[in-house]
């Protein structure tokens, strides 16, 4: 087979393309119930040119103790506290390019129309890399208060006797990092290696259903410990050598993070030069969005343009729980958690 500009033709029956290659990432994370739409950060962005951060309140509980009231001891009042949560904008572009001369020579296939159908696939794994970016950046955050977080809220049995998950660590997980709140806990996105292990293990229930005929029959989603299970292999993974991997596995409640697509001015847009390799055409994608983490805030001490690159994102100063200027948002208060075993 010959290629010209990476295409695979056969010049001899100028066969056409047909199929794409299929798809191998499930992207789970960016599909589940784990991300929830904000209307408070859709009008912070909204109609405001060049707005790449914002601040937004967060209203704390009543607290104090009461007085005792019997008729001559004062009533003293307390304000309420008020949090403050920084989010920000994470812009993205890409391009893509395909030359006339390829399609002439392979028989008018139709290259760019193959970009185009595969666009919105692809921004999807881009997300699904930025909420992992996010993630790796929580978790790497420093100082007293947001390394409590980081320590309740990661249970790392790698190292340990038995370094697979058994029937408790779910469970065990999540009253580490949230103790009677543990119930916000929604599910649990994890490799297949992990997956199937609790499958050999009989800890995954199937959900089930009737079909036409009445007889009951498995439906492909699982539990565990009541938590919908998520299987995705792009789920982050660490060779430690030996044949053996440390696999994570994030532990999530409804609307652990706030997600908004605020939009850009020309989200897609065409171009063509015709002198450029005997004539080429262009298509160029452009996206903002915010993935905003339950009571953190984005802190930008460590970003250098208009928007955080991936490794920004990863970067542990930038980020911090939110606070009253006093003192934090109570950790387990946030349903976010992170499971590290060896399967």
């Amino acid at each position: 087979m010959a290629r010209f500009d990476s295409k695979v033709f056969n010049p001899q029956a100028f066969g056409k393309y047909i199929d794409t290659i299929p798809r191998i990432r499930l992207n789970e994370l960016i599909r589940s119930r784990a991300l929830r739409p904000n209307s408070q950060i859709r009008s912070a962005f909204a109609n405001q040119t060049g707005v790449v951060y914002a601040t937004l309140p967060l209203f704390g509980r009543l607290g104090g103790a009461p007085q005792n009231y019997d008729g001559e001891t004062d009533i003293v009042a307390e304000k309420t506290s008020t949090y403050d949560r920084s989010v920000v904008v994470v812009g993205r572009a890409k391009a893509w390019v395909e030359r006339d001369f390829s399609e002439d020579i392979t028989g008018g296939v139709g290259f760019m129309s193959n970009v185009a159908r595969q666009v919105s696939e692809y921004w999807e794994d881009v997300d699904q890399d930025t909420l992992i970016n996010v993630l790796n950046g929580i978790f790497a955050m420093t100082g007293t208060d947001n390394a409590a977080f980081v320590t309740n809220h990661t249970m790392d049995i790698s190292d340990a006797a038995n370094p697979k998950v058994a029937p408790e660590t779910l469970n065990n997980a999540i009253q580490q990092a949230s103790g009677d709140k543990k119930r916000a806990f929604s599910l649990a996105v994890m490799h297949s290696a992990v997956s199937t292990n609790l499958e050999n293990q009989g800890l995954l229930e199937f959900m089930k259903y009737n079909d036409a005929q009445g007889i009951q029959r498995d439906l492909p989603i699982a539990t565990w410990n009541g938590r919908t299970v998520l299987v995705d292999d792009h789920m982050p993974t660490v060779d430690v050598g030996g044949g053996e991997m440390k696999y994570t596995t994030y532990i999530l409640g409804d609307g652990a993070f706030d997600f908004e697509n605020v939009g850009v001015e020309n989200p897609y847009e065409m171009d063509r030069d015709p002198a450029k390799f005997g004539g080429q055409d262009y298509l160029y994608t452009r996206q903002r969005k915010v993935f905003a983490p339950f009571g953190i805030s984005f802190t930008k001490s460590a970003m250098a343009t208009n928007s955080p690159t991936s490794a920004e994102l990863e970067t542990a100063a930038n980020w911090t729980l939110v606070n009253d200027t006093v003192k934090p948002i109570a950790h387990k208060s946030i349903p976010i958690a992170r499971l590290i075993s060896k399967g």
